[in-house]
C-alpha cells in the first residue's frame, strides 16, 4: 500500500494545488455567484466529478491515449473550449443570469452539475495532469498499483470538494448580495460570462 510518509506529502502537495487560484475555483466561484449558494456548491460537486473521470482514468491507464495521439488531445481540448466559450455568451445574452428563483432550483441544479462535469472532462491537459502526477507517490513494486493511484485520486477529489464547496457557498452569499443591488448586476454578468470564455480561450491556446 502507500507509504505513510508519502501520502502526507501527497496530501500537503494536493492542498497546495487546490487552494492556489485557477480555472475551477473561478469556474465556481462564477456559478455561485450567478445562481446563489446551492448553485455554487453543485457546481463543485460537478467539477470534482469531472476530476473524479481522469483520476480514474489514470488510475486504469485510459489517458495514455492524450500521450500517444496528438489528434484526440486536440479534439478534446477544442471541445472542451469550445464549450466553455458557449457558456459564457450564454451567460452574456441570459438577462436572468443573477436572478435567483427557488422555484428553478431543480433545474437548474442538474444543468449546473453536469456544466461542471463537462467543464473538466473535456479538459484533456486535467488527464495528462493526473497521469504524471499521481504516479510519484505509488510504490511501483507493488501489485496494486492501481488501487493506490485510485486511492490518491479519491483523497485529492475528497479535498478538492471540501474547499471548492465552501467557495462555492461564499460566493452564493456574495451573489445573494447582488440580487439587492442591481445596479451592479449587469456588469457582473459580464464579468461571469468573460471569466467563462477567457478560460475556454486560455484552454484552446494552450500548448
Amino acid at each position: 500500500m502507500i507509504e505513510p510518509a508519502k501520502f502526507v506529502l501527497f496530501a500537503g502537495v494536493s492542498w497546495a494545488l487546490i487552494i492556489a487560484p485557477g480555472p475551477d475555483m473561478l469556474y465556481v466561484i462564477t456559478r455561485g455567484m450567478a445562481h446563489g449558494r446551492r448553485a455554487g456548491i453543485v457546481s463543485a460537486i460537478g467539477v470534482i466529478c469531472g476530476i473524479l473521470v481522469h483520476t480514474m482514468a489514470a488510475a486504469f491507464g485510459m489517458t495514455l491515449i492524450f500521450q500517444t495521439s496528438a489528434s484526440a488531445f486536440l479534439m478534446v481540448k477544442y471541445l472542451g473550449a469550445i464549450y466553455l466559450i458557449y457558456l459564457g455568451i450564454k451567460a452574456w445574452q441570459d438577462k436572468s443570469t443573477f436572478s435567483l428563483q427557488p422555484s428553478s432550483a431543480r433545474t437548474s441544479s442538474r444543468s449546473l452539475f453536469w456544466q461542471g462535469v463537462l467543464s473538466n472532462v473535456l479538459n484533456p491537459k486535467i488527464a495528462v495532469f493526473f497521469l504524471a502526477f499521481l504516479p510519484q507517490f505509488v510504490d511501483r513494486e507493488s501489485s496494486q498499483v492501481t488501487l493506490q493511484m485510485a486511492i490518491l485520486g479519491l483523497t485529492f477529489a475528497f479535498f478538492g470538494l471540501c474547499f471548492l464547496a465552501a467557495v462555492g457557498y461564499f460566493a452564493g452569499a456574495v451573489g445573494a448580495w447582488l440580487t439587492n443591488q442591481p445596479r451592479y448586476t449587469k456588469s457582473f454578468r459580464w464579468l461571469t460570462g468573460g471569466i467563462l470564455v477567457r478560460l475556454g480561450t486560455r484552454l484552446a491556446l494552450s500548448e
